[in-house]
Formats: structure tokens, C-alpha cells, sequence
């Protein structure tokens, strides 16, 4: 097979025993041939392997390989007309971050949550979804240029994704989406990436859905909170896992992928693992020895630490150095979404805004205030479509009190909480170009001498921090914050819409 060119041996291996599987579901990729599945029986396997071992490269090379066997891929932001004949594929994340990780390499990727429900298009644009997909001819609509349509053409030719085409078409959500509905009949297919975060229940609510199932996970990473530190693959048949154990030479070069490796070798405790961060510091300078946290970091990439106390501390610390009100926030600052207080009778409204990224854990950049009392502007990171108005009820919180202090609070809505430092846990599925790592959190953790699923804390800690860094890691080694050299930014963020229409739930922004 020729993608056995692009595969190391024992990701081809890995290819194969999956083609089998598919073959077993009625997708045969040797001979591009799509049957009805063979049985209803819901069919799991998982791909394992530590960072660096080319699980997101199967996944692609998987992903490429049934849409050319004629599998159609539903991304979550549009669905065609159903066929009777289709089969589908979906490729699912935890988080916006990392779902927005694998379609910026070209996969188009959406969150768990999002495939639950689907968005409900106007008739009129949906004609140019349908176009974009493959599905009609070029439509003629009332308001857009030809040079608009070709804009969202080229766009959807290289990401996919058809709320961006529109978008690149000079659209928002609003213009386009009228509504969000549960998905009534299950997809085929589902590939989902950072597996390990999976709980339980998500797992059971994803085997309704698909009865076929391929997870992509890293044993080495922290279990969800109330698993016990057991992942979801662990619980899964020897034969059903197929472990990646080789390091690529472009992931063996990059010495953030060294440090996150060298964590295995039970003879490195945490001072020599620190030595080794200095050394790695010394020659390359992909990795920093960093002496205070810098500052300017914070508001796109928070500073990753182990106790919620440092994390409260560098919160008002961040917020202290760049003269924040306690009253309210200013544009630029960093959320961090910690839910929906919504009742059930807002359903709609609930729909609507965890469907546009805003579920829990989703990183958000605020970018001020709404133009109904307690909401607010916000761009989502990761998001499809980013820019949301909502209802808002942050919380900031203080050192050394029980209750957070609240700037804004509507009686209900999206509630959030300052996301200039986050726990590690949380950090688990995003990735960011550069990280900061709290090395004093992760020494304390050492001196507890606490263990998770057989490993030190600290080292488990110390892997998912680190390998949440795409380019540049800074190792911070003393509880001190850099000054800023500049104001909080949002005009990077910015996008002006060319219509203003919005949804009947939405505040007009």
C-alpha cells in the first residue's frame, strides 16, 4: 500500500490492523469498495504511544485514506443531505485547542461535544454549503460578489471547514445559522485524538453514536480527575491496543520531546531532571532556563502549574502588573470557561453557545463589554467561528478567600474564570508555540512523594506540561513576574462582519 512509504514499520502495522477492522465495518481502503456494515456491534480500538511517535501522522494518513475510498467526513460544522448510501467519519477532540491542533495540519477536526448537535442553516446559504461540499452547482446569492464566493472556494479547498469559507466570504455565524438540533441518527466512523482525556461516560455517549471507534491516546498523560488514574484504552482487550514505541527523527530532534522522554527513565529524579533542563537550556534555544515568568505570555499562553493556590497567586499577580481594575476586566485579559448556569427550560440558548466553543475548559480572550447589561464580547480560541456574545458571570478569584470576587455576573449564562495560569490537568489537550512550566509547583509535587497509575506525580505532571509546547519551552524556576513591555492586545483578534444580523438568543455586539 502506498502510504506504507510514509509509515514507519510500526505505523504501517498499525494501519493494517485498522484496515482490517474497517473491512470488518464494510470500508474496504484496498479496493476503495464501501458495503452496508457487516454488524451493528459496536467495534473499539486504540493507538497509543507517547509524544513523538506519530499517532496525529496515522491519524491523517487514516483520515486521507477513507475519503479517498469515498467516505464522506462530517466536520460538525455542516452536514450535506443525508444519502442512503453514505458512510461517514468524524474526527473528534476534547477541546477547541485540539481540535484546532489537527486542522491546522489539515484535518478537519471538531469537538466531541459539537457532533452531538448540528447546525440548522438558512435555506439561502446553505445553497453555497451544499456547493462548497461537492453537492450542488454555484449558487447565485443575493448580497455576495462573485469574488466573495471565490474567496470561500479557495478557502474550503485547503481547510474544510465550511463556516471559515463563509467567513472568508465576509459572513458570521449569525448570518448563516439559525439554530442547533440534537443529532437524531448515528455517523459511522469516529476518530478521536487525546483519548486519554476521555471519561467514562463521554466514552459510553461516543458508542452510542459510532459503531466503529478509533481512539489516539498517551498513556503517559494525566487520567481524567474521577478515573482513578485508568484511561478509557486501558480498560480495552491487549489485542484492541496497538502501541507506537518508535520516535521519529523529526520528534527525536527536538529537545523538548528529548526532556519529555527522559521522564521514563526511573533513575532521573527531579534534580537531575532539572540539570538536564538547564544542559538542554545551554545549547539549544528551544528550551529556557527562565528566572520569572514572563508576563507577556500570559494572555495567549498561560503559565502551567500543579496548585490551585500558585495558579490564584499568578493570576492576580498577571492582572496586579498590567493595572486591572477589581471592578472590571480589561479587553485582552484571558478566560477560561468553567461551565454553563443555565436551566433547562434555555436549552436553546445552552445549544447555541456550546455548540459555538463555549463548553467547559474552553480558552477564551475577552474583548469587552456586550451591549446588554452582563454580557460580554468574547473571542473563543480554536473556535470555527470565535467571536461570541454572552452572558457572563466571571470569577476572580483571591488569595486566601473562600469566595471569588465577581466584576461581572449575569443571573445566568457562560461562567468563567481568569485564564492567565491553569492547572496542568486542564491544560491537558491544547497545545501552545510557547509554554511556561511552574518548575517550583512541580518540585513540591517531588516532595510529596505522590503517585498516580504506578508513576511519581511530579514526572506525569512534568510530561503533559511540557509536551503541551509546540516550539519553545521555558522551564520558570523562581516566583517572580517579568514587567510588561506593553498594553493588552485584541486587535489581532478582531474581525468586522459584513452584515450585522444576529441570532434572536444572541446580544447584537
Amino acid at each position: 500500500m502506498s502510504t506504507a512509504l510514509a509509515l514507519s514499520d510500526d505505523q504501517a502495522s498499525a494501519f493494517d490492523t485498522v484496515t482490517e477492522m474497517l473491512r470488518g465495518a464494510g470500508i474496504d481502503l484496498d479496493d476503495s469498495l464501501l458495503t452496508p456494515p457487516k454488524s451493528s456491534a459496536t467495534s473499539v480500538m486504540a493507538i497509543t504511544g507517547k509524544a513523538g511517535s506519530g499517532k496525529t501522522l496515522l491519524l491523517s494518513e487514516l483520515y486521507k485514506a477513507l475519503e479517498a475510498a469515498g467516505v464522506e467526513v462530517v466536520s460538525g460544522d455542516y452536514e450535506s443531505r443525508r444519502r442512503k448510501d453514505r458512510r461517514t467519519l468524524a474526527i473528534l477532540a476534547p477541546t477547541n485547542k485540539a481540535a484546532s491542533v489537527l486542522r491546522f495540519r489539515g484535518v478537519p477536526a471538531t469537538t466531541i461535544h459539537r457532533i452531538l448537535y448540528t447546525p440548522v442553516y438558512d435555506p439561502e446559504y446553505e445553497r453555497i454549503a451544499e456547493w462548497l461540499a461537492g453537492n450542488g452547482d454555484r449558487p447565485k446569492v443575493e448580497g455576495l460578489t462573485d469574488e466573495a464566493l471565490d474567496r470561500a472556494h479557495a478557502f474550503y479547498q485547503t481547510n474544510k471547514s465550511i463556516p471559515g469559507a463563509l467567513a472568508a466570504a465576509g459572513l458570521r455565524g449569525s448570518d448563516f445559522i439559525t439554530g442547533w438540533k440534537r443529532r437524531e441518527e448515528p455517523l459511522d466512523i469516529g476518530f478521536i485524538d487525546e483519548a486519554s482525556m476521555l471519561d467514562d461516560k463521554q466514552f459510553e455517549d461516543l458508542k452510542d453514536i459510532f459503531p466503529t471507534l478509533l481512539l489516539f491516546g498517551d498513556p503517559a498523560q494525566l487520567a481524567p480527575v474521577n478515573q482513578s488514574g485508568a484511561m478509557v484504552f486501558d480498560k480495552l482487550p491487549e489485542k484492541r491496543v496497538m502501541n507506537l514505541g518508535r520516535i521519529h527523527r523529526q520528534a527525536a530532534d527536538n529537545p523538548i520531546l528529548d526532556l519529555a522522554h527522559a521522564l521514563a527513565d526511573p533513575q532521573v529524579d527531579f534534580y537531575r531532571f532539572e540539570k538536564m533542563v538547564e544542559e538542554a537550556a545551554s545549547k539549544d534555544d528551544r528550551v529556557v532556563w527562565g528566572q520569572r515568568v514572563e508576563v507577556d505570555l500570559m494572555a495567549r499562553s498561560p503559565v502551567l502549574v500543579w496548585r490551585n493556590a500558585t495558579r490564584i497567586r499568578l493570576i492576580n499577580a498577571f492582572r496586579a502588573v498590567y493595572d486591572a481594575p477589581e471592578d472590571r476586566l480589561i479587553e485582552g485579559e484571558p478566560l477560561i470557561c468553567d461551565g454553563l448556569e443555565l436551566p433547562l427550560k434555555h436549552r436553546k440558548k445552552r445549544l447555541d453557545l456550546e455548540a459555538r466553543g463555549l463548553i467547559k475548559g474552553a480558552q477564551v480572550v475577552y474583548l469587552g463589554e456586550g451591549r446588554k447589561p452582563g454580557f460580554s464580547r468574547l473571542h473563543v480560541i480554536g473556535a470555527e467561528d470565535p467571536q461570541v456574545s454572552a452572558a457572563s458571570i466571571v470569577k476572580i478569584e483571591k488569595p486566601d478567600e473562600e469566595e471569588p470576587f465577581i466584576p461581572y455576573a449575569a443571573r445566568m449564562g457562560a461562567t468563567f474564570l481568569h485564564g492567565a495560569a491553569v492547572t496542568i490537568h486542564k491544560a491537558q489537550g491544547s497545545q501552545w508555540e510557547t509554554v511556561q512550566v511552574f518548575a517550583p509547583d512541580l518540585y513540591a509535587a517531588a516532595r510529596m512523594n505522590r503517585t498516580e497509575a504506578g508513576q511519581p506525580l511530579w514526572k506525569r505532571l512534568a510530561y503533559v506540561a511540557i509536551t503541551r509546547a509546540q516550539d519553545r519551552l521555558i522551564w520558570v524556576v523562581r516566583n517572580r513576574l517579568s514587567k510588561p513591555t506593553g498594553p493588552l492586545r485584541v486587535d489581532d483578534l478582531r474581525s468586522v462582519p459584513a452584515a450585522k444580523l444576529t441570532l434572536a438568543s444572541e446580544d447584537p455586539a
